[in-house]
């Protein structure tokens, strides 16, 4: 899927330069042009003759010599991609600041091609704020972060920082540049997570999910090329997946709100937060201290947020609905199914071992309009995200 794609790739000062040169290799072998520019330090790590041989192409380190000047300008709209691994910490806080010092940064301001890079340092760095801090800056830029992989560094110390591996950085560049996928360009919201309806500024009403269902479809989606937002509740799962938009929200109200806020937009929407289906008419101000003869919640039904969106669905739009359920699921299912107006409806069952709530892994059965009934074994949830995205795929968009 790389071939004849233009990678110019960018590489620091960084122990982890020593892996650009296989990196080079794989790009080269799936049929890749690759150009490469080093800064000064990089050449202390790894020969600009290796990379040289490597890449078939002259490797840049300076802006200019006695014979040339190296257009940093037409680099930067020669590449379908710039990509800069390893990404020093020096590096990085230049690119956050503007600074325009070498040829890579020079190249990289300039340049008109999406810009990725893969940052390698040690712990302590990785984990200081300010480094955090550019990392942030640099996405907001528009530019991806692929995050950094946890082993054994270059300190001695094992732990996070190390650059992601060549296989995993070519991988990335195919699956969110250069993937070729129906839902490619397709607008998709995703819902995840719980919500929470406070009692009081302590307490609520909410449910054991995780989010780990919707944000592996999420993922997955991203992946094939869909600009995602993914609208999540209060969850302790540490997301981060660069390309996707985050909404965060609480409560079943806002998670309504947000959705249909993104509808109307939307040419896929898939609904997979355990929404509470009930909230208390009222929460208190304070901290309800704890009495003798017990405490009555009144408690007032939350909008239904699938039914409503199925309501106002239009033409085009795929809107796909999870039922978990614990007796009776299939008839359950197929009377969500056609109560709320999905397209698609993805049965749970708590009565299947690994599926539900918490666990990695899930058991799925799908159901659609035309009346298919599609059952799958249990697999991890990035497994399940996959399933569920080759099956709109073929439904709606083969």
């Amino acid at each position: 899927m790389l071939q004849g794609k233009k990678i110019l790739l960018g590489i620091t000062g960084s122990i982890a330069a020593y892996k650009s040169i296989f990196l080079v290799r794989l790009l080269v072998k799936a049929g890749a042009e690759v150009k490469v520019i080093m800064t000064p330090a990089a050449k202390d790590f790894v020969t600009p003759l290796s990379l040289s041989t490597l890449s078939r192409n002259p490797v840049l380190t300076d802006l200019f010599d006695e014979q040339s000047w190296a257009n940093h300008v037409m680099l930067g709209r020669w590449a379908d991609v710039l990509l800069i691994a390893p990404l020093s910490a020096n590096t990085l806080a230049k690119m956050a600041s503007g600074q325009c010092d070498n040829l890579l940064l020079a190249t990289y301001l300039s340049a008109t091609c999406p810009v990725v890079v893969a940052p390698a340092m040690d712990e302590d760095m990785w984990h200081h704020p300010t480094a955090k801090e550019n990392c942030k800056k640099l996405e907001s830029f528009g530019n991806r972060v692929i995050p950094v992989e946890k082993g054994d560094l270059a300190s001695g110390l094992h732990g996070d920082g190390r650059m992601a591996e060549p296989e995993q950085i070519v991988q990335y560049l195919v699956s969110n540049f250069f993937l070729t996928s129906p839902v490619a360009g397709k607008k998709a919201i995703v819902t995840a997570g719980p919500t929470y309806e406070p009692i009081d500024p302590v307490r609520f009403i909410g449910n054991h999910s995780s989010g780990k269902m919707g944000i592996a479809i999420a993922k997955e989606l991203q992946h094939r090329g869909a600009d995602v937002t993914l609208i999540l509740g209060p969850t302790t799962y540490d997301f981060s997946e660069n390309g996707i938009k985050l909404k965060r929200v609480t409560t079943a109200a806002e998670m309504y709100a947000a959705s249909h806020d993104l509808f109307d937009r939307a040419d896929i929407a898939i609904m997979a937060a355990a929404v509470a289906d009930y909230s208390p008419v009222t929460a208190a101000a304070e901290k309800i201290k704890k009495k003798e003869d017990g405490l009555t919640v009144e408690l007032v039904k939350t909008k239904d947020i699938l039914k409503s969106l199925g309501e106002k669905k239009k033409p085009g739009q795929v809107l796909v609905g999870f039922a978990l359920e614990t007796n009776n699921e299939k008839q359950n299912a197929l009377d969500k199914l056609t109560r709320k107006n999905a397209d698609m409806i993805i049965l749970n069952s708590l009565n299947d071992a690994g599926a539900g709530f918490g666990h990695d892994t899930n058991k799925i059965t799908i159901f659609d309009k035309g009346g298919n009934e599609i059952s799958f074994a249990a697999k991890p949830k990035s497994e399940v995200a996959k399933d569920i995205v080759d099956t709109i795929i073929r439904l709606y968009y083969a």
